[in-house]
């Protein structure tokens, strides 16, 4: 999910019309006669950029071959359900997220559901900038990844300067992220998987067992499949892309044929550039943020063509910090505007630069994320860190998708005559597994992974819920109790 699409021109802050996040769970707006439509192959393709990045397949290629039972099971469970739900819910309800569960639910459950957009960012950021800083590593000294201070000071840096150049407006932001994907992902996916084909067609032998009864991982309790939750992580935010069932020239049709052949890209995306990275890299060995780089420099050096190695390692950073830059501000811009129709945030945090950016909420995000970096400094392992935060930023995540669901069985019972909205079959069927996967994955979450070694796994559960608690739950309590008739008011007013 690392990667995301450039975002479109922002609003002034005058028109109160900035679109709800950078993620694009935007409102619907009537398409005008005569708009240009996309193909469903087209709409998949952009599904795909939204989700795939090679930094998330190091945690899942510690388990070779079994890596590819662990990515279908959460997109058959979870990706095509959201797909499909949020695809209905986009078409008949404008408003985004905060729109569809205040209205299936209830107003404090919406602005739950918004802040948890929020509030996941707040743990996914550190994650994915050690991902950058380890990556970065290969270009200055490969020692310096797993290192906790470099990793810190990395963290602190990238993020700062993402929030400086977000500062300065959309447009730059486009400019500069618009071909991540492609950099970032797309060539480096292909050239991994070509050199780690080559490197088996020579005679080589894979460092991870490929046989077919390895597909499977091997059951040792929840502890040993407890790194499907990555894949849960890696594809959270394809519902971004439901916007656009409006552009479909046949939408009952196009759109379940678009989602299915997006789900079949997104798994030949991650399966195949984890398996190589499983065939090159004892699972032992693999580091969580430095895992791709590893695989790359064993291959790049194997073929005389060392000298790759730091040109892989600036493609791959470009490709996440192009990805972050695309919608730094995007969860942020959400928030506030909600807080200003509803009257969630003190006027002090209403207010945005010259630019349109709200640039203290960013500022406030930044402090909390700089403190959560300083960790990577104290915790032992930066994988350890690494994990632990993306852990997180899935259980905050997996509370929005719950009320997500829950709000569109309700709509369909409350408010079924949506005219000209697109309906998907099975709704119930779809949500209900939706919400199995989703409430699964938040206690999966909960345990250490088997590779964590000798874990405490009380201390561990009580960690990942103190992170849940404090910054996914704590404050939309405390926005929703202590807002004020005023602070709506100053909203009302710009």
């Amino acid at each position: 999910m690392w990667e995301r699409r450039r975002r479109e021109p922002r609003a002034t802050p005058a028109t109160g019309n900035a679109p709800i996040r950078g993620r694009r769970l935007a409102t619907r707006a009537a398409r005008p006669a005569g708009a240009k439509s996309i193909t469903w192959v087209a709409l998949a393709f952009i599904t795909v950029g939204s989700v795939g990045n090679l930094g998330s397949t190091p945690p899942l290629a510690v388990l070779g071959l079994a890596s590819v039972s662990l990515y279908v099971l959460p997109a058959v469970l979870f990706l095509v359900p959201v797909s499909l739900v949020a695809a209905e819910l986009a078409s008949g309800w404008a408003g985004g997220v905060y729109n569809w569960v205040e209205q299936g639910i209830s107003a404090p459950m919406g602005l739950l559901a918004v802040w948890c957009e929020f509030a996941q960012t707040i743990f996914f950021y550190p994650a994915l900038l050690a991902y950058i800083a380890d990556t970065l590593a290969y270009v200055i000294d490969p020692r310096l990844a797993g290192n906790g201070v470099y990793t810190a000071v990395i963290i602190i840096v990238l993020f700062w300067a993402g929030v400086l150049v977000t500062s300065r407006g959309s447009i730059l932001v486009a400019a500069l992220s618009s071909s991540g994907t492609v950099i970032g992902t797309l060539i480096p996916g292909a050239i991994i998987v070509a050199l780690g084909v080559a490197y088996l067609a020579q005679g080589h032998h894979s460092e991870a067992p490929m046989a077919a009864h390895h597909l499977l991982p091997a059951w040792q309790g929840i502890a040993s499949i407890v790194l499907v939750v990555n894949s849960f992580f890696t594809y959270a935010g394809v519902e971004v892309n439901a916007v656009h069932i409006d552009e479909l020239r046949n939408p009952s049709r196009g759109y379940p044929r678009s989602i299915f052949l997006a789900v079949g890209l997104c798994l030949a995306v991650f399966i195949f550039p984890t398996l190589a990275i499983s065939w090159v890299v004892p699972s032992h060995q693999i580091s969580f943020t430095a895992g791709v780089m590893q695989a790359f420099k064993r291959l790049l050096t194997h073929f005389g063509l060392a000298f790759g190695v730091p040109v892989i390692a600036i493609a791959l950073a470009a490709g996440a910090l192009a990805g972050m830059l695309a919608w730094l501000d995007g969860p942020s811009e959400g928030l506030l505007k909600i807080g200003r129709q509803q009257g969630f945030l003190p006027p002090y945090f209403q207010r945005v630069n010259r630019q349109g950016i709200e640039v203290r909420i960013l500022t406030a995000q930044g402090a909390v994320i700089t403190a959560i970096a300083l960790l990577y400094a104290f915790i032992p392992s930066v994988s350890h860190a690494y994990w632990i935060f993306a852990v997180m930023a899935t259980q905050v995540y997996m509370i929005m998708y719950v009320l997500m669901f829950i709000a569109a069985i309700r709509l369909r019972r409350s408010q079924p005559a949506q005219a000209g909205a697109y309906r998907v079959r099975s709704l119930g069927l779809l949500c209900g597994i939706g919400i199995l996967s989703s409430v699964a994955a938040l206690a999966i979450g909960f345990v250490p992974p088997s590779q964590f070694g000798h874990s405490n796994p009380v201390a561990y559960a009580g960690l990942i819920l103190a992170g849940i608690v404090l910054i996914g739950l704590v404050p939309p309590y405390l926005m929703h109790r202590l807002r004020k008739p005023a602070w709506k008011a100053a909203a009302d007013g710009g």
